[in-house]
């Protein structure tokens, strides 16, 4: 069976139209980035020391050695596609590139670089929007050309959508290629597994506390049925497991300082996910309001997220319904639940 390489998919679905064009020859040079950046992560410690911290971001995260040398590929990388502006995660403001271009990217170089000295998963996020000046990052997802991510694990995949279904593109080490793997990612709308950290539970609101809830009560609770926990700690794997096999990943604002609107970002985590998952037949919210319909103010804004099976994921919104809508948790009616099956 011969399958169809990266290059070929785009190359038809870009034909005759230059802005397309230019798309896919920013998805090519991250393509590019990104089998250099799972060479290093091949290699472990053989290829340094990895996983030192270099130093740290405004609000206090860890910035990795890798993660400045992802960076560093990526923008080489992108550097000779007509991207005219490109915001990073390991970069305070966006910078300029390729003043003529008609791209706006932005990145996530390294998602889950807390991972990297333990073998684990983790991976390159992208958005792609069209350059319209200045702020051209701070149009909504639903503004974005195409999305993706790769996952450097056992198998390196590029996950991609142009707005046209998600695709999977898996590297044959071989040729060096991204061989066309899945043609139609679905996201199946029910699902018994969620992921979340536990160990927050605490200092979570009612509504998110109520639906762990009633998920873990299993076939004796409100849902009648019995629910796996997952989660991997990196959010390009949970993304991953949950094309392949349904599920919902809920990463919430909570109590603690600095988490009031989550950890993850909307601009270049947050939005490309979303549009995957809505071009899988899945959905993407911050717990109430689609992630696609929100507008940044800023480029790190941060925001809460919930992605996956779309019926639990607007389950959980309504969750969020408010008051009125929350389960009742009296000792008569401590087991139930806000909505059955």
């Amino acid at each position: 069976m011969t399958r169809p390489t990266l290059q070929g998919h785009l190359d038809g679905w870009s034909q005759g139209d230059d802005l397309r064009r230019d798309v896919a020859s920013a998805v090519l040079a991250l393509a590019a980035a990104g089998i250099r950046i799972s060479e290093l992560l091949a290699a472990g410690p053989l290829a340094g020391a990895l996983a030192t911290v270099r130093g740290h971001h405004a609000d206090g995260d860890s910035q990795k050695e890798l993660d400045v040398i992802a960076d560093d590929l990526v923008r080489e990388a992108l550097a000779a596609a007509p991207v005219a502006l490109l915001g990073s995660e390991e970069a305070d403001e966006a910078v300029t590139l390729a003043p003529a271009g008609t791209l706006a990217v932005a990145v996530d170089p390294l998602d889950g670089s807390s991972n990297i000295d333990s073998n684990m998963s983790v991976g390159t996020i992208f958005s792609i929007l069209p350059f319209v000046g200045a702020d051209s990052l701070l149009q909504p997802g639903s503004a974005q050309l195409a999305a993706g991510f790769l996952l450097y694990g056992p198998q390196t995949a590029l996950v991609l959508t142009v707005g046209a279904g998600t695709q999977v593109f898996t590297l044959d080490r071989a040729t060096g290629a991204f061989l066309l793997s899945e043609a139609r990612a679905f996201v199946v709308p029910e699902t018994a597994e969620y992921a979340i950290n536990g160990s927050n539970l605490r200092h979570w609101d009612g509504a998110i506390r109520s639906y762990v809830d009633d998920c873990q009560a299993g076939t004796e609770g409100p849902r009648g049925k019995d629910f796996n926990t997952r989660w991997v700690a990196s959010m390009v794997a949970d993304v991953y497991r949950i094309l392949v096999r349904g599920g919902v990943y809920l990463y919430p604002g909570d109590a603690r300082g600095g988490y009031a609107q989550g950890r993850l970002r909307l601009v270049y985590e947050a939005n490309p996910i979303a549009f995957l998952m809505e071009q899988a037949q899945g959905a993407a919210t911050d717990g109430s309001r689609p992630i696609l319909d929100l507008i940044p103010t800023h480029l790190h804004q941060r925001v809460p997220l919930v992605f996956g099976s779309r019926a639990e994921v607007e389950r959980i919104a309504r969750y969020h319904g408010g008051a009125s809508a929350m389960p009742e948790r009296s000792p008569l009616f401590g087991r139930r639940g806000l909505l059955r099956a």
